[in-house]
């Protein structure tokens, strides 16, 4: 059964939508509502509560329902947005929203909205799966690969393959000896961790490097020459240690 939760600042809609999701009580059960939006996000930022389904009004004075979605951490879950005004159908969409239902709710739309939201659950669930017996694959491998999880995928690398990693703020890019490069929303130092210690190296606040990409070390400059002839610098606190290494 889907559990599911609501969001309206009008009591009469919320009791409203509640009424008519016990038309479908086999289906789905109304596990939490809320009139107050930000009591609602506090609900949801915990970890316990995920429910299968958000059904989110736009029109409300404290937070309008954009603004809820784009405060939301959680968004594992598909969200539908109800309103009495149709003009907010295409930005709902931009909101991935998965559905959009004008108040007052049609019994046969609301039909039509529980199926997309078994749809999109059974994929989701589906792709989860996937993704732990690929993860646990490469764990129990001989030849552990290197799991990098971006732009809604998993690439699995060699440590040959990568030359070398850059910073920017709070996103790193990898650069590949192909000449390909991916970029990541992680810091250095949560890259760092998933690169075996063996291979790579942090060799400044801005860098890691593949130790076996190193063709040459220009002691009086400070810098290292990668295979690809990259030069990358080497921090003035990571010198000895990195002497030391080598």
């Amino acid at each position: 059964m889907l559990e599911a939760v609501i969001v309206d600042d009008e009591i009469k809609a919320l009791q409203s939508l509640t009424w008519e999701l016990t038309n479908f009580s086999d289906e789905i059960e109304v596990v939490a509502s809320f009139t107050n939006p930000i009591e609602a996000l506090e609900y949801l930022e915990k970890k316990e509560n995920t429910p299968d389904c958000l059904f989110l009004d736009i029109e409300m004075p404290t937070m309008d329902g954009f603004q809820f979605i784009q405060k939301l951490k959680n968004k594992e879950f598909p969200v539908v947005i109800t309103t009495a005004y149709n003009q907010y159908a295409i930005k709902a969409m931009k909101h991935e929203a998965i559905d959009y239902l004008l108040k007052p709710i049609d019994s046969d739309d609301l039909s039509d909205t529980i199926a997309k939201i078994k749809k999109f659950n059974a994929r989701t669930i589906t792709t989860d799966k996937l993704e732990k017996i690929l993860l646990n694959f490469n764990a129990t491998s001989l030849q552990k690969k290197i799991t990098i999880n971006t732009d809604g995928k998993l690439v699995f690398l060699q440590s040959d393959q990568i030359l070398y990693v850059e910073s920017d703020g709070n996103y790193s890019t990898i650069y590949l000896t192909d000449g390909h490069k991916i970029v990541l929303t992680k810091k250095l130092k949560e890259v760092n961790e998933i690169l075996p210690s063996e291979c790579f190296y942090r060799i400044h606040n801005s860098y890691i490097i593949n130790l076996n990409k190193i063709k040459e070390f220009i002691k009086t400059d400070g810098y290292i020459i990668l295979e690809s002839n990259h030069k990358i610098p080497v921090s003035r606190q990571k010198k000895s240690d990195f002497l030391d290494l080598i």
